[in-house]
């Protein structure tokens, strides 16, 4: 039996019901059970005083590797979710391209059954597209959304040919399947490793241009017209796809985006002295795509807000910058960094949390992401004016690969309800 829950005069954010209001809300059995005055009857083994704090539901991330299986060594599904619950953070969706690759019942059942284990939040597999993600026979998609997989996609492995994608889009819309895609063209992309441009020019780095974005954004919107496949673009970091997409919306709302929330803050010009911490794919662009970001999301043209966690152990980063793993381990500062886009006036506070909460949860087609009476008690609730330093040493994930270390937020996750259960904590000192 799980616990009775009060959350008390907690400020209480909930964009899916527009919700904004100081007020109790009532757990029961894993469920949220009451807003305002408790049930009749009711009686609660554990008070939580939100008083001056933020309750809002727990945060959806649509791209989080946790590494296992295959890379224990950057990541454990334990640590991950661990970290996920210190940052408020109650569903991952995991990328395809573990070891072995998220094309079988058998890897999305030793996924969930590990995450069920630990405890700390739920992992959602992206089921891959092509066996092996080689890009060249199809996976069975049906049988991995009947495992559980919330998605299909090929994580940034390309796909043999264009026929293959329009294939592959095709059988995920016959049985309703979201199909998610890193546009880039291989192409154009070539040996690329930073943005082309100045920057790249500087350093002596091979470049990708926008036009691998775009390219592959406008091919993937033609087939999604021709298939009628639901598709959502991951990661997305220039300008340009963000104005293709917004005119490809007005006549097919079926589609939705995400950016990786280190490209609202990060720009090309953060690789002066060769800092592998920023080596991403896609890579860091502009100050001008960074801020046409910001502007796509604060008009809702991209829906969500991702981690795009990506952890590793300290080696992975310590080659030549060209030869270093690319990715930010991100989940410790993702509401940290998005409270930042409100402070710093891009966008209003509920639709920045609609943005980790409501808008991921539409993208994935589940009742997450917002606390209805009768729904999941997955709850984030931080201080709004609590400062902290990011510090490697205190970080949760394993990987401390990321270039925020140092960093000043303000706001700080307190507890984290996950299913109802109490998951973290905050100890008053840390």
């Amino acid at each position: 039996m799980k616990p009775a829950i009060t959350i008390s005069n907690g400020r209480l954010i909930d964009p899916a019901n527009n919700i904004d209001a100081i007020t109790d809300l009532h757990i029961l059995n894993g469920l949220v059970v009451a807003i305002g005055q408790p049930p009749r009857g009711f009686s609660t083994d554990l008070t939580i005083d939100a008083s001056d704090r933020i309750v809002c539901p727990g945060l959806i991330d649509l791209s989080a590797k946790t590494r296992e299986p295959g890379q224990e060594q950057k990541g454990t599904i334990v640590s991950e979710t661990a970290a996920a619950a210190s940052g408020g953070i109650t569903t991952l969706c995991c990328p395809p391209n573990t070891n072995p690759v998220i094309d079988s019942v058998a890897v999305v059942e030793l996924v969930q059954h590990k995450a069920k284990e630990a405890g700390f939040a739920r992992i959602l597999p992206v089921g891959a597209m092509t066996k092996g993600l080689e890009g060249d026979t199809l996976s069975e998609m049906a049988a991995l959304k009947e495992a559980g997989c919330i998605a299909i996609g090929n994580a940034s492995n390309p796909l043999g040919n264009t026929l293959i994608q329009r294939r592959a889009m095709e059988y995920a819309a016959t049985f309703d399947i979201t199909t998610f895609l890193r546009s880039e063209d291989r192409h154009l992309k070539n040996e690329g490793c930073v943005h082309e441009g100045r920057t790249s020019t500087r350093l002596g780095l091979p470049g990708i241009p926008e036009a691998a974005e775009a390219v592959a954004v406008a091919r993937d919107l033609a087939l999604a017209e021709q298939t009628g496949a639901r598709i959502h673009f991951r990661g997305l970091s220039t300008g340009i796809a963000t104005r293709m997409i917004s005119e490809a919306w007005r006549h097919n709302p079926k589609h939705s985006a995400d950016v990786a929330i280190y490209h609202l803050f990060l720009s090309e010009n953060d690789l002066d002295g060769f800092n592998s911490d920023c080596h991403v794919l896609p890579p860091l662009r502009t100050t001008a795509d960074r801020d046409m970001l910001r502007q796509a999301l604060a008009k809702g043209v991209i829906n969500a807000i991702c981690s795009d966690h990506q952890p590793h152990e300290p080696e992975a980063k310590m080659a030549p910058f060209q030869s270093t793993a690319t990715g930010i381990s991100g989940l410790d500062t993702l509401l940290g960094l998005t409270l930042k886009l409100v402070q710093e006036g891009v966008m209003p506070l509920s639709d920045a949390i609609a943005r980790l909460t409501s808008g991921p949860a539409k993208i994935i087609g589940l009742p997450l992401g917002q606390l209805s009476v009768g729904a999941t008690a997955d709850i984030c609730i931080y201080d709004p004016d609590q400062p902290w330093i990011l510090e490697a040493d205190k970080m949760r994930s394993k990987g401390h690969n990321t270039p925020f270390l140092g960093w000043e937020f303000t706001g700080q996750v307190t507890h984290t309800l996950f299913e109802g259960n109490l998951v973290y904590q905050r100890d008053s000192d840390t």
